[in-house]
């Protein structure tokens, strides 16, 4: 092994659990907060134990300047914009927020107020990202959502008429009953909000979810949903925005700079219940990825101790390879070899078998130092991450 590991860029990911209601198609961990009517979640205790939490991990990053904040959840957009300012100024205090960092909001259009957006981005939140999924509305009923079309465009326009200009609207394909047509219907809804990115992506039916349980009639079948995909994917492309992840789209300067730090198998402190983070331990030559309890009441109870953390792995050297190629081969613009070597640690001679296997098969090409996927290899990118794994 060589001795080139190096700390990446760090970013801050913020875990808000409570959701209005689950929908049978989410695996993430999200609460339905039952409190009965009039009750107002815990919003004071949680900021609380979040900065709490932040405390505890600044050991780990002693010194590195926080490029990005992401606000996931769960619906981040439930807690009102005082406790989001709260909590960045907490963290503003005790962690050093480069220039121009990226500060991003989930944002569901179900609990979008007027004049709320001008408060959100009076905190310092300068990006949003909008849970859109389709602008169907037999489509959003089918998946469970609690807005409808008309709603999900009148909160994008009330956050435009905030002053936000870097939007991400998340829109979701091969749907129960959703045709092609159905599919290029909600793209041109979305277009004619002008974001500044899109994320499309399919619908999976991820394990331990309602739709995993019983999935619903009329999901596209493979061929169909390779239709709709290869369609939309022209559609966006003609509109101007650059493809630059499997499922990421955007104008010119707009991609997610946080998203684009995991995908380059960057640094991140993970906050919040059920939060993870993965971190690199320059001194020690070391990765750690480290978790939080999931569910809200213990996270509440135990936040900033040691009793808080639910787990610390090391990530073996044998094992940074996939770690590292499974992040990595969801970009366009694939990696470089020297940036291999500095985040894993690990010389390019360790990987050569691997990539020339994949180079064979026509699934990655290689110019100079970078290594990128080829069409094929971007529909066939869980194979090629798979030559990565561990013997």
């Amino acid at each position: 092994m060589s001795d080139t590991l190096t700390t990446p860029p760090l970013s801050l990911y913020v875990h808000l659990p409570w959701c209005v209601r689950k929908c049978p198609y989410c695996d993430f961990n999200s609460h339905e907060y039952k409190g009965g009517k009039g009750s107002a979640l815990p919003y004071d205790a949680y900021v609380d134990a979040l900065l709490a939490d932040l405390e505890h991990d600044l050991p780990l990053v002693w010194g590195r300047p926080v490029h990005s904040v992401f606000f996931g959840g769960g619906t981040p957009s439930l807690f009102p914009p005082e406790f989001i300012d709260r909590f960045l100024q907490g963290a503003s205090a005790r962690l050093r927020f480069a220039p121009g960092c990226e500060i991003t909001l989930e944002t569901n259009p179900g609990t979008a107020e007027h004049g709320r957006f001008e408060l959100y981005r009076g905190a310092g939140v300068n990006r949003l990202s909008f849970g859109i999924q389709s602008f169907d509305d037999g489509c959003l009923q089918r998946l469970g959502r609690i807005h409808d079309s008309r709603e999900a465009e009148a909160a994008v326009k009330l956050a435009q008429d905030a002053g936000f200009d870097n939007l991400n609207l998340d829109l979701m394909y091969a749907l129960p009953g959703q045709t092609l047509a159905m599919a290029e219907r909600d793209l041109e809804r979305a277009f004619a909000l002008d974001p500044a990115h899109l994320s499309h992506y399919q619908l999976t039916l991820e394990p331990n979810t309602v739709f995993a349980a019983r999935p619903p009639q009329g999901i596209p079948d493979e061929d169909s949903a390779w239709d709709i995909q290869e369609h939309c994917q022209a559609l966006i492309a003609a509109r101007g925005y650059e493809h630059y992840e499997v499922s990421a789209y955007a104008r010119p300067q707009r991609r997610c700079a946080h998203n684009l730090n995991y995908w380059r198998y960057g640094d991140y402190l993970g906050i919040g219940a059920g939060a993870h983070g993965k971190i690199t331990l320059g001194a020690e030559q070391a990765i750690l990825r480290r978790w939080k309890h999931k569910h809200p009441t213990e996270y509440l109870a135990k936040a900033g101790s040691e009793a808080g953390i639910g787990g610390d792995d090391r990530i073996a050297p044998e094992r940074r390879p996939f770690e590292y190629m499974l992040n990595v081969l969801r970009l366009v613009e694939g990696f470089s070899l020297a940036d291999y070597e500095a985040r894993t640690g690990l010389a390019r001679a360790g990987i050569a078998t691997q990539l020339q296997a994949a180079f064979d098969a026509g699934w990655l090409e290689q110019s100079g130092d970078r290594v990128r996927p080829t069409e094929l290899g971007r529909r066939f990118t869980n194979d090629v991450v798979a030559l990565f794994l561990p013997d």
